[in-house]
């Protein structure tokens, strides 16, 4: 067996010319591996929804891997992706600012230094320019604003209202942290926000609830079930079939 022409020039238009050390070691696996993730998953993604470009392929992957823990991977990935995919180091950066509401601190901290490695070795200057929308006096009516368009009109109220006395900070948390302090940020635009959301949470898995919540909130944003699906089709070779399908019976719950 060997690679596919078709896979090798998705492959080498993403990497250039690097050859992986695994295609030396473990040459049948590559083989099989780089034909589905290089070439069947992505003629079937373009098949199913041909917006789900080289850019936006790359920010899904990126966000797949972080939740499910690829530190390697997302290193490698990210570094491609600034080069070759016309990821921007606002977008990277972002990206994994996103990443802390729903996957947690803990996970995210060895990525923002990485990322951090990663655009300082490309000779980015860091700090990068602020993309803040929200300020500690706005951030909770800010956020009011960015969580009422995703999970909808008049929700955002119901859920604060229905909380339990002792439960309610954390509804304040939600309305002020992740969607006031990080969801309404720049750099990224909410329906891309919402389909990296989508991506972390069927990567993390135990979270089928949150992933129908933002099988919902993707469409109410105008991304579409075919966007969802292309999206969840290039992310099957990072996330395993467990996942994929558990996301995949939300989106057909959902949308059908």
């Amino acid at each position: 067996m060997r690679v596919s022409d078709a896979a090798k020039a998705h492959h080498d238009q993403l990497f250039g010319e690097r050859i992986s050390t695994l295609a030396r070691t473990d040459p049948e696996f590559i083989a099989y591996f780089d034909s589905f993730a290089f070439e069947e998953i992505l003629t079937d993604a373009k098949e199913v929804d041909d917006t789900v470009d080289l850019h936006t392929r790359l920010l899904v992957q990126l966000a797949a891997v972080l939740a499910a823990g690829g530190l390697a991977e997302f290193q490698m990935l990210a570094t491609a992706g600034l080069a070759n995919a016309g990821v921007s180091p606002v977008e990277l950066k972002e990206l994994v600012y996103h990443a802390v509401p729903y996957v947690g601190m803990a996970r995210v901290f060895d990525y923002l230094h990485a990322v951090n490695d990663i655009l300082t070795a490309a000779g980015v200057e860091l700090p990068l320019p602020g993309q803040a929308t929200s300020t500690t006096e706005t951030r909770q009516q800010r956020g009011h604003q960015v969580q009422e368009r995703i999970v909808g009109a008049g929700r955002v109220e119901q859920m604060h209202a229905d909380a339990p006395p002792d439960c309610k900070h954390f509804q304040r948390y939600l309305t002020g942290n992740c969607f006031g302090d990080t969801v309404s940020r720049g750099g990224l635009d909410l329906p891309t926000r919402e389909l990296l959301t989508f991506a972390m949470l069927a990567a993390l898995g135990g979270a089928d609830p949150q992933i129908r919540g933002h099988v919902t909130g993707n469409l109410n944003v105008g991304n579409t079930r075919a966007r969802l699906l292309a999206v969840l089709t290039v992310l099957v070779p990072f996330i395993g079939y467990p996942r994929t399908l558990n996301a995949l019976a939300a989106i057909n719950d959902l949308t059908n």
